[in-house]
């Protein structure tokens, strides 16, 4: 599967192999789970996490990922948002460090 990212002006596409997201499924469920006690949201705490402000936490990570050359965690918060919204096209990536700008945009229907 592909994530297509926008960090900034900069277009980066992510392959996630399928298998990456059926073999992370335990992992991607801890993550969930670690959200549900809630999340500070750059300036704003959220006690409950919709799956936009879910992938916007793991937006956040892809960035440092993109940042560090960190290609393990990138793939892997590629493809806990390919996990959580099979449907996203394009993640637009707030480079200001305000994670609640990050936009999900979805594919038509």
């Amino acid at each position: 599967m592909i994530l297509n990212v926008i960090a900034g002006e900069q277009p980066i596409r992510i392959d996630v192999p399928e298998f990456v997201i059926s073999d992370a499924v335990e992992l991607f469920e801890k993550m969930d789970r670690d959200m549900d006690q809630g999340w500070q949201m750059s300036r704003v705490w959220v006690d409950k996490l919709s799956d936009t402000q879910r992938c916007q936490v793991a937006a956040d990570k892809l960035l440092t990922a993109i940042e560090t050359d960190n290609e393990n965690l990138k793939i892997m918060m590629a493809g806990y948002i390919l996990y959580k919204m099979p449907n996203v096209a394009n993640i637009y990536i707030d480079m200001d460090g305000d994670m609640t700008a990050t936009e999900v945009e979805i594919h038509s229907a």
